[in-house]
This record gives structure tokens, C-alpha cells and sequence, in this order.
């Protein structure tokens, strides 16, 4: 009897599961542990977004403080 060949670097790590027997990279709506490992992706998506945005010359902070006279 043969047995299917295992790949460990394809296989997930016993850690990956530890919160609720669930992948932690999953999507799953909700209060979820996955949904604050998604909201800091998200978040660093975002801000390295505006640092390009701004970069680019298209400042909003600079915006705002010209329109409130600052």
C-alpha cells in the first residue's frame, strides 16, 4: 500500500490553526482573529497608497492646511 506523498512546504504549519481551527490567512466575516490580521493588510495598503498619493504632489494634508489658513 502506498502512501500520497506529502509536500511540507505546501502543507500548513499546526500554528496556522491555533485560534479557532480555521486558517488564519482565511477571509472570514465577522469577529474573527483572521479579521485583525486583515484589517493591518488592509491598513498598510492604504497608508503606503497615500504616501504615494502624496508623493506624487497630490497632497490632502497640504490641502487642508491651506484651506484653514494654517
Amino acid at each position: 500500500m502506498q502512501t500520497p506523498e506529502t509536500r511540507p512546504s505546501t502543507d500548513l504549519p499546526p500554528v496556522a490553526q491555533a485560534y479557532n481551527g480555521r486558517d488564519r490567512n482565511e477571509f472570514l466575516f465577522g469577529w474573527t482573529p483572521q479579521a485583525e490580521i486583515w484589517n493591518g493588510r488592509f491598513a498598510m495598503i492604504g497608508f503606503l497608497a497615500y504616501l504615494l498619493w502624496d508623493l506624487a504632489g497630490f497632497s490632502v494634508l497640504r490641502d487642508i492646511l491651506r484651506i484653514i489658513g494654517y
